[in-house]
């Protein structure tokens, strides 16, 4: 038995220049961090005992005799990529909904990645293996999606990256600071689940289709993570201005897509704000999942009254990426 735990990442400036299509024309960086919420992936070769060679269990249960059957997309292709001819059961279980805007599907194909490639008794490194996810989704599965959460899910961490940079796909470049000011930084991030899933890859491909028209709004969306990467190295600067650069961002965000916000979202948005938040953002690609709002402490309170229908979710940073937990090879 091979259990994997991999994290959902919370996405803070930049976003969108991680689209294939625009840094390897312009470059790309993207800022953020993964959090204490995980996707973990169970894999283990299945006896020839049953009437079916292989089982996947997510929120279906798929039971088959050869990976060319199964439906999950995800699965099929990383089993076609990485797995052995013996059968396998594969487990997957998340601490958060999938499709809300916290890289869970690139979460998922890292953590099979990683599991499958430990069961043939394989280290991986973070760099392959977020690689191989990002080669799955753009290449194999001809998803609309971009590069940031395969690297996120792989490395783990408060990470500055960049895209297309000296000849490489991504460059990872740790953001450093103190232990006291990043948990200060966490004490001003509230997320809520705003009750919305939504499938990203339709709304990325809207998005992809106007980049071209949409230059001088992905150039200020990137142009964001250096400004982002100042006020958190230096102690000197109020940290306060992350959230001011948030709801700049969040309103340059929803200008490249129709599709990105709604009536609904635009009033929970309205009353974080109303209530004390300096800024925020719905996470991934929009449309619905995790909101997040950047917010004094001391306006917590008011901003979960006024969002008393929607689930909040404490959480912290973490900083391990993809792990093997379980590791048991077949005897």
């Amino acid at each position: 038995m091979i259990i994997s735990r991999t994290p959902f990442r919370v996405s803070l400036f930049g976003g969108g220049s991680d689209f294939p299509n625009w840094y390897r024309n312009h470059g790309g960086s993207v800022i953020g961090t993964t959090i204490d919420k995980y996707c973990y992936i169970s894999v283990r070769h299945l006896p020839p005992f049953f009437g079916h060679k292989h089982r996947i269990v997510y929120r279906e249960i798929e039971l088959v005799q050869s990976i060319k059957e199964i439906k999950h997309p995800s699965a099929k292709a990383c089993m076609e990529r990485f797995s052995s001819d013996e059968g396998h059961e594969i487990h997957h279980d998340g601490d958060l909904p999938a499709r809300s805007g916290l890289g869970s599907s690139s979460s998922f194909t890292v953590g099979l990645i990683n599991a499958l490639q430990a069961l043939k008794g394989h280290r991986i490194n973070k760099e392959d293996l977020a690689l191989s996810a990002i080669n799955i989704e753009q290449n194999v599965l001809k998803e609309a999606v971009g590069s940031q959460d395969q690297v996120w899910a792989s490395y783990g961490g408060f990470n500055r990256i960049d895209f297309g940079v000296d000849g490489k796909e991504f460059r990872v470049k740790p953001v450093f600071i103190s232990g006291d000011r990043l948990d200060y930084l966490n004490k001003h991030l509230l997320l809520f689940f705003t009750g919305q899933t939504r499938i990203a890859n339709d709304i990325e491909k809207d998005k992809i289709s106007q980049i071209n028209e949409n230059t001088l709004a992905y150039d200020k969306l990137r142009n964001m993570v250096g400004f982002a990467q100042e006020i958190l190295d230096n102690d000197r600067c109020d940290i306060k201005d992350i959230g001011l650069m948030m709801n700049e961002s969040w309103q340059i965000k929803k200008g490249l897509s129709k599709n990105v916000s709604n009536i609904l979202i635009d009033s929970y948005y309205s009353a974080g704000l109303s209530a004390g938040a300096l800024g925020g953002k719905l996470l991934g690609a929009g449309g619905g999942g995790f909101m997040l709002f950047f917010a004094p402490p001391d306006r917590h309170a008011g901003i979960q009254q006024k969002l008393k229908t929607l689930i909040r979710v404490d959480f912290k940073f973490e900083t391990e990426g993809s792990q093997i937990i379980v590791y048991e090879p077949d005897k």
